[in-house]
């Protein structure tokens, strides 16, 4: 069984962030840099598939030359080669294009299952996966919490909205977006460093115009958000009229019961 598992480089949950003077993105000269949370667990994931069938696991990154930690993190963890996509600016790829990139990037390889975080923690998003899905072809899962793949067709168990599941079959190839938490993600040995200086990591130039052909949507504006506080006095002094009109509000607008 080969697997790809698509992992991004994102800014550190505990990092500074600073808008840029265009109100674009963020700067991220000064930033730190860390693998998106969903994606480790798609590696994961993709590794234990690996242990129990066998095959080879791919790891696949775009981005400047710094995705190079990622794609070592991973190639430590246990995975057997990489793809790097050298994309010097990411800012302005939409999913689509983004998806694009990466599917032509992978296309040769004829992997029998796909997988990647459900979303980004810097976008977030959610449709680079399904993307790839539609673009090569492929059945598609979403929000994937656990993977069997010991019968002729691959099981897939799904979080659905109030607290239900779902258990679906699907035929292989396949694409799977992983929830974070599927599992417990293991931490690179000081072995598996050691091997992970000598594995291939390919990279990969996509052409000029599949990165500059216009986006399907754009960012106009990144700001914080405004501190604001408002005051509302309910009753008009009357302890049993405010207590009513309290509890419409919690009904009507925060909606908690």
């Amino acid at each position: 069984m080969k697997i790809i598992v698509l992992m991004k480089q994102v800014a550190s949950k505990d990092a500074i962030l600073r808008i840029n003077k265009d109100s674009t993105w963020i700067e991220e000269g000064d930033l730190s840099f860390e693998v998106n949370e969903s994606d480790g667990y798609a590696l994961e994931e993709g590794l234990r598939l690996k242990e129990k069938h066998g095959g080879e696991v791919v790891v696949c990154s775009m981005g400047p030359q710094r995705v190079k930690s990622v794609i070592k993190d991973a190639l430590a963890r246990g995975a057997d080669r990489a793809i790097h996509v050298v994309v010097d600016q990411l800012t302005n790829l939409s999913p689509y294009a983004a998806a694009s990139v990466l599917t032509e990037a992978i296309r040769s390889e004829q992997p029998d299952l796909i997988m990647t975080g459900l979303q980004s923690d810097d976008n977030g998003f959610g449709q680079t996966g399904a993307i790839m899905a539609e673009l090569l072809a492929m059945p598609h899962a979403t929000i994937v919490i656990e993977v069997d793949a010991s019968g002729e067709k691959l099981r897939v168990k799904r979080e659905l909205e109030s607290g239900w599941y779902q258990w679906y079959s699907m035929p292989t190839p396949a694409l799977l977006t992983i929830q974070s938490g599927i599992s417990q993600i293991r931490y690179a040995s000081l072995k598996g460093i050691m091997a992970a200086k000598k594995k291939e990591i390919r990279e990969v130039t996509p052409d000029a115009e599949a990165i500059g052909r216009p986006s399907h949507q754009r960012i106009e504006k990144i700001y914080l958000p405004e501190k604001t506080k408002q005051t509302q006095f309910l009753g008009d002094g009357n302890a049993k009229a405010g207590a009513v009109a309290l509890a419409e509000k919690l009904h009507t607008e925060a909606r908690i019961f």
